[in-house]
C-alpha cells in the first residue's frame, strides 16, 4: 500500500501486529548476534535491513573484521540454511551452480543426466572475496541473484526461498582480483563498509575469542517467518514526499541532469540508475519497520543513502586527484537535495491522521 493520498485504508490489526513483531525480532536478533559480534551494530543493522527488503548485500572490509562470522551467526539466529563458497580464480561456473552427471539406472540399464545441486541452492549464500575469481564465474550468480534460479542444459532450476547473496570483498588487495562489473554491482541492494572496532570494543573481542568457547546464538526466525515480514515490509505506506525524495537524491547524480548540483558534475563520470530509487524506498520501509514505525519518514531514506548509492556512482579523475570518495558525495547530496516543504507538510497532516486511525 502507499498512503491515504492514495485512497487506500490504515494498515489492518494484523500488519500492525506483524510490524511490532518484526521489531521485538529485532531487538532479540540484535541480541543473540552481539553474543557473537562485538560492536558493529551499524552494519548489523544495515544487513537486517537487507534482508528484510529481499536485497543481496556485498560487504567490503580488510581481513579479520568477522565479515564471514557475522554473516554465519546471522544464518543460525534467522535458522536458516547457509553455503559458503570461497571464490578463488579457479572456481568454475559449475562449482557455484552444480552440473550434470550421467548415471545409470540399474534396474533398466539406462543411462540419463542427473542434475547436482551446487552450493548456491542454500538460503544464505556467502560468497566470500567474490573479486578473487574470473567474470566468467562471477556471472554465474547474475542469474541466482535476479531470477532467483539456476538454468543449467536449458532446465530452469528455483532456488529455496528466501534466497540472498551476502558478498565479502578486500578493499586493499588489488593483485590477482577481477573487479565486479557494474551490471553485477547494481544487483547488490547495499554496499555495507565494515570498519575497524573502537578501541573498547576491540577489547572485549580479545577477551571473548581467547577465553572460554562462545555461547551458541538461540533461534530467533524461521524460513517462512522471514518471508511474512518481507511481504509486511512491502505493504508499509511511503508519503508521496518520501518517495519523490528518494528520486530526487538518486537523479541528482546524473550529472547530464539539469537538477545535478555543480559538485557532481565535477566529480562524477556516472550516476545512479532507477533501481536505486526503488532500493532507497524498500531500504527505507525495511528501516521504519525495524524501528517499530508502520510509516517511512525522510530521515529512513537519508540513513539508506549511502549503502545504496555508494557503489552505484563513479567518480573521476577529479575526484580521485583530491581525495573525493563516493561517500563523500553522497554526504554532500544529502545536504543539499530539498524535500518539498509543501509535499512535506501534507505528508505530515497524513501522517497524523494516520496515526489517529491507527490508535483508533
Amino acid at each position: 500500500m502507499s498512503d491515504h493520498q492514495d485512497g487506500q485504508a490504515p494498515p489492518a490489526d494484523d500488519d500492525l501486529a506483524a510490524v511490532e513483531r518484526l521489531k521485538s525480532a529485532y531487538d532479540t536478533l540484535r541480541a543473540e548476534m552481539a553474543k557473537v559480534i562485538v560492536g558493529q551494530d551499524k552494519v548489523v543493522e544495515e544487513l537486517l535491513v537487507c534482508i528484510f527488503a529481499r536485497g543481496h548485500c556485498l560487504l567490503i572490509g580488510v581481513p579479520g573484521l568477522a565479515k564471514t562470522l557475522m554473516i554465519h551467526t546471522l544464518s543460525d539466529a534467522l535458522n536458516l540454511t547457509y553455503n559458503r563458497i570461497q571464490f578463488t580464480p579457479d572456481l568454475m561456473p559449475s562449482d557455484i551452480t552444480g552440473t550434470e552427471v550421467i548415471q545409470e539406472d540399474k534396474a533398466t540399464g539406462q543411462r540419463q543426466f542427473k542434475f547436482l545441486r551446487g552450493p548456491v541452492f542454500a538460503n544464505i549464500v556467502l560468497a566470500d572475496e567474490i573479486n578473487r575469481t574470473p567474470p566468467k564465474t562471477q556471472a554465474a550468480l547474475l542469474e541466482s541473484m535476479q531470477e532467483r534460479q539456476v538454468t543449467v542444459g536449458g532446465e530452469r532450476h528455483r532456488l529455496p526461498d528466501p534466497f540472498f547473496v551476502l558478498a565479502t570483498q578486500n578493499p586493499i588487495e588489488q593483485e590477482g582480483t577481477y573487479p565486479l562489473p557494474e551490471a553485477q554491482l547494481d544487483r547488490f541492494m547495499f554496499n555495507v563498509m565494515v570498519d575497524y572496532p573502537e578501541e573498547e570494543e576491540e577489547v572485549d573481542i580479545v577477551r571473548m575469542t581467547t577465553g572460554a568457547p562462545r555461547p551458541g546464538v538461540g533461534k530467533v526466525l524461521s524460513a517462512s517467518d522471514v518471508l511474512t515480514l518481507q511481504e509486511i515490509v512491502r505493504r508499509v505506506p511511503a508519503a508521496d514526499h518520501v518517495v519523490r525524495y528518494a528520486v530526487r537524491l538518486t537523479r541528482a547524480t546524473r550529472r547530464d541532469r539539469d537538477e545535478a548540483p555543480d559538485f557532481v558534475r565535477d566529480y562524477l563520470s556516472w550516476g545512479a540508475g532507477p533501481r536505486a530509487s526503488q532500493y532507497l524506498v524498500l531500504a527505507a520501509k525495511a528501516r521504519a519497520v525495524l524501528h517499530g514505525r508502520f510509516h517511512v519518514a525522510i530521515e529512513d531514506v537519508r540513513e539508506s543513502a549511502p549503502p545504496v548509492l555508494r557503489h552505484r556512482i563513479i567518480t573521476n579523475f577529479n575526484a580521485e586527484a583530491e581525495g573525493v570518495r563516493p561517500d563523500d558525495v553522497v554526504a554532500r547530496l544529502i545536504q543539499t537535495v530539498p524535500v518539498d516543504e509543501s509535499e512535506a507538510r501534507q505528508g505530515g497532516t497524513l501522517s497524523k491522521l494516520f496515526r489517529s486511525a491507527d490508535a483508533g
